[in-house]
């Protein structure tokens, strides 16, 4: 029946804007299809996956243009997710994939929902003095990554942007870490190494950052972002540590943007997706939904004239070909 909205029920534009994100990803649906219902009516109305369910049924089914996530909304409540305040859609993103993860009963759906969006990188800290060196593996849901280089200068593009995350930190002076076999603390160099790539991708684009007198202040500033990302063309030898046939699927193609416009304190979210089942990009403002071009998504490049304009805060890829 075509794309279909969200009503606000209560500044719930960056819920709203996550909702949609979630359900036009035709893998993250598959799951949810096959979750247990829960046996009584208390546990239905507690339960998040369960009232995810429902909504996306409410508006596959129905020919109404918007629908409401009243119940959903409720729902989330019990867990501290409240209506009428200002979420940040990053933040908001890790608490209802926990809250998802926790509440899937059948162990083979929580591992089918971390392969989808876990990524895995490897830490490393090195010793300067004495060379001694110790890794370890660890996950995360979300790439964020800083728009600012060391000497917070603006980075340019998308790509620089990762080039940076990934780029070895030099620990001295305050930020020296204790090294066992030297016995005292000394400089180390920190970094990270990508392991692993999910079938779907979600960048944290760092536009909120505090300056010197706490006061956070919001990153306008221009920033492209490919509608294909190729990570093989972006990392070097060092930057990864990750298998050939791993590296072979990653290869990505632009499926959502979720855009803040306005500032620190008031704002507004609203999402654009690539349908896979039209391959066509569609506006989700609330209740309003259009279709658009890929020149509309780039609108949300940002422009540090305009603070108030709308800017790409979480981009979501999806891989081309999965293993």
């Amino acid at each position: 029946t075509g794309a279909v909205g969200l009503y606000n029920v209560g500044q719930s534009c960056c819920l709203n804007s996550l909702l949609q994100m979630f359900l036009m990803n035709i893998h993250f649906t598959g799951i949810l299809r096959r979750i247990t219902v829960p046996p009584c009516d208390v546990q239905k109305r507690r339960n998040v996956p369960y009232q995810m369910l429902l909504l996306l049924e409410e508006m596959q089914c129905g020919k109404q243009k918007a629908v409401s996530p009243t119940a959903l909304a409720c729902c989330l409540s019990v867990y501290r997710v409240k209506l009428f305040v200002q979420h940040d859609a990053a933040q908001l993103f890790l608490t209802l994939w926990n809250l998802i993860k926790r509440q899937l009963k059948k162990p083979e759906l929580v591992e089918e929902l971390s392969d989808l969006y876990t990524i895995c990188v490897q830490e490393h800290l090195a010793c300067q003095r004495c060379s001694s060196e110790t890794k370890r593996n660890s996950t995360m849901l979300t790439l964020p990554l800083p728009l600012l280089d060391s000497h917070s200068r603006m980075l340019k593009t998308l790509e620089d942007c990762l080039q940076c995350f990934f780029d070895p930190e030099e620990l001295t002076d305050h930020n020296m870490c204790f090294c066992e076999q030297c016995g005292r603390k000394t400089p180390f160099l920190q970094s990270m190494k990508l392991v692993h790539l999910p079938q779907t991708l979600t960048i944290h684009l760092k536009r909120f950052c505090f300056e010197k007198s706490a006061y956070i202040h919001k990153l306008s500033h221009y920033l492209p972002f490919p509608q294909d990302l190729d990570f093989n063309a972006i990392l070097t030898e060092n930057q990864h540590q990750a298998h050939d046939d791993e590296k072979a699927a990653w290869q990505y193609e632009l499926f959502a943007v979720v855009a803040h416009s306005g500032s620190t304190s008031c704002g507004h979210y609203c999402a654009y997706i690539r349908s896979l089942t039209e391959c066509k990009w569609y506006c989700f403002n609330d209740s309003e939904v259009c279709q658009v071009s890929w020149d509309d998504v780039k609108c949300t490049y940002g422009h540090s004239n305009l603070h108030w304009g709308e800017t790409a805060y979480l981009l979501i890829y999806m891989k081309k070909h999965p293993q």
